[in-house]
C-alpha cells in the first residue's frame, strides 16, 4: 500500500512535490497501512517538460547509471543521489521507491562508460537491437557477465540510497523479458537489503506466472489503468474498470504473501497538476465506481497504490483510503466469518436474491450481515436480497 507520482505528475515531479505527498501520507494514511512513497518515471530528466524526446537532457554518473536531476531534486546534488530523499521518507516511518526503465542508458553506451566493480564497459552489456518501443532512453541488457555486472552496480547503488521498492518498466510484457528480470532479481538479492521488485507494464501473461512469482513481488496484470469505466474512443489501449474484472480472474490462484498480481494504481481523487495521461482533473469515476474499485482491488488482493495528488484529497477520497474494514481485509480478526462482495457491472439497477448455499454457505442458516462501507449492522438474514445501482457494489462481513 502506498502512493506513486505518475497519475498526478507524469514525468515531472520534483522534490518539494514528493515531500508534500509523503508528509500527507505520513500524517493521514500511515496508520491505516499506507507506507510506500514512489517517484515514478523520468526522475533523471533535467527538462521533462521539453517538447519531444530527442530534446531531453539526462543525468548520469561516471558508471553509466541514471542519477536524480539536481535541478528537480536539490538534495541529490554532489553525487548524493536519492539517499537524502529516502532518509526523509524513512524519518516519516515511510518506505521509499523509484521507477526505472529496463536496460542501460544509450548515453552510457555511446561513451562506453565503465561498469562499477568489474572490468566491463557499457557497450559489452548493451544490446542495441533491443529497445523499449515506447521509451528510447535505454538499450536492453545482454544476458552475459557484463550485463549482470551492470545490474549488480544498479542494485548496489540503490541499496546504498536506502531504497525499499523499485518498479521496473517495459519488462513484463511485449515481450516478457525473462533474462533481464532474472538478472535484476539476482542483483537485488545480492545486496542483502529487502527491496520490493515491481514489474510493469501489463498484461503479464499467465503462461509465465510461475516464473514471475519466483522473481518479483508485484507484476502488472493489465495495460495502464485509468479513470474509465468502459472503453473510450480516444484511449482504446487502456484498461478499464469494467475490463479489469475479467482480467483479474485468472490471476486469483497466484496471489499470496510475497507475490501479488498488480491491477495498477488507483486513479482517484485529484489527478493533477500534471497527470501522466490527459489534463488535470478530478477522477472521472463516480462515487459508486470508486467504491467498486477499492472493493474489487481489495478482494483480489491487488497492491493498493494511490495515484491522486494526496494534498488535494477531499473528505470522500480520504474516507475511501482510511476505511480499514474494506481496504485489504484479508481475514476477520477473530478468524470467524466471511467477506462477501457483490458488484453490478451493468447499466441498469439489479435486484439480487440469493440463497446462502449459492454462496458456499449452509442452506437454512441465518447469517448476520455487516455493511463495511456504510458501517452498519444489518442483522440476521435467512437469505440475501438487495438492489444495486449501475456500477455499484456492496461488501459484507457475514457471520453466524
Amino acid at each position: 500500500m502506498g502512493w506513486n507520482s505518475w497519475d498526478s505528475y507524469g514525468l515531472t515531479i520534483d522534490e518539494a512535490e514528493f515531500k508534500a505527498n509523503a508528509d500527507w501520507m505520513a500524517k493521514r494514511l500511515k496508520q491505516f497501512g499506507w507506507q510506500y512513497a514512489v517517484v515514478d518515471e523520468g526522475w533523471y530528466l533535467q527538462n521533462p517538460e521539453s517538447s519531444g524526446k530527442p530534446a531531453w537532457q539526462f543525468t548520469l554518473d561516471n558508471q553509466g547509471r541514471f542519477m536524480p536531476a539536481p535541478n528537480r531534486f536539490p538534495s541529490a546534488a554532489n553525487g548524493a543521489g536519492f539517499k537524502p530523499l529516502a532518509d526523509y521518507a524513512h524519518s516519516l516511518s515511510l518506505k521509499f521507491g523509484i521507477h526505472l526503465i529496463r536496460g542501460i542508458p544509450r548515453e552510457a553506451v555511446a561513451k562506453n562508460l565503465p561498469i562499477l566493480d568489474s572490468a566491463y564497459h557499457a557497450a559489452e552489456a548493451a544490446d542495441p537491437s533491443d529497445t523499449c518501443s515506447w521509451n528510447p532512453d535505454t538499450y536492453g541488457v545482454r544476458g552475459n557477465p557484463a550485463g549482470q555486472a551492470y545490474y549488480n552496480s544498479l542494485a548496489k547503488l540503490y541499496a546504498s540510497w536506502g531504497l525499499d521498492f523499485i518498479k521496473v518498466d517495459c519488462i513484463s510484457s511485449r515481450p516478457y523479458s525473462a533474462t533481464e528480470i532474472h538478472m535484476i532479481s539476482a542483483a537485488l538479492k545480492k545486496t542483502g537489503r529487502p527491496i520490493v521488485l515491481s514489474l510493469s507494464p501489463g498484461p503479464t501473461s499467465l503462461a509465465v506466472a510461475d516464473d514471475v512469482r519466483q522473481n518479483a513481488q508485484m507484476w502488472r496484470i493489465s495495460d495502464d489503468f485509468w479513470d474509465y469505466w468502459s472503453l473510450s474512443a480516444d484511449q482504446g489501449w487502456i484498461q478499464t474498470l469494467y475490463g479489469q474484472f475479467a482480467t483479474a480472474v485468472g490471476w486469483a490462484p497466484y496471489a499470496g504473501p510475497g507475490h501479488w498480481p498488480d491491477a495498477d494504481m488507483l486513479p482517484i481523487g485529484y489527478l493533477g497538476p500534471r497527470p501522466g495521461l490527459g489534463s488535470a482533473r478530478p477522477t472521472r469515476f463516480s462515487h459508486d465506481e470508486q467504491r467498486t474499485l477499492l472493493t474489487f482491488w481489495s478482494i483480489i488482493r491487488s497492491p493498493l497504490i494511490m495515484g491522486g495528488d494526496l494534498p488535494h484529497n477531499d473528505d470522500w477520497t480520504t474516507s475511501l483510503l482510511t476505511n480499514n474494514t474494506v481496504v485489504w481485509s484479508a481475514e476477520p480478526e477473530d478468524g470467524k466469518g466471511h467477506y462477501l462482495a457483490i458488484f453490478n457491472r451493468g447499466e441498469v439497477a439489479q435486484t439480487i436474491a440469493l440463497e446462502w448455499n449459492e454462496l458456499g454457505l449452509k442452506l437454512g442458516e441465518r447469517y448476520k450481515l455487516h455493511d463495511l462501507w456504510e458501517h452498519k449492522d444489518l442483522g440476521f438474514a435467512p437469505s440475501l436480497n438487495l438492489t444495486l445501482q449501475p456500477h455499484a457494489c456492496v461488501v459484507y462481513r457475514v457471520r453466524k
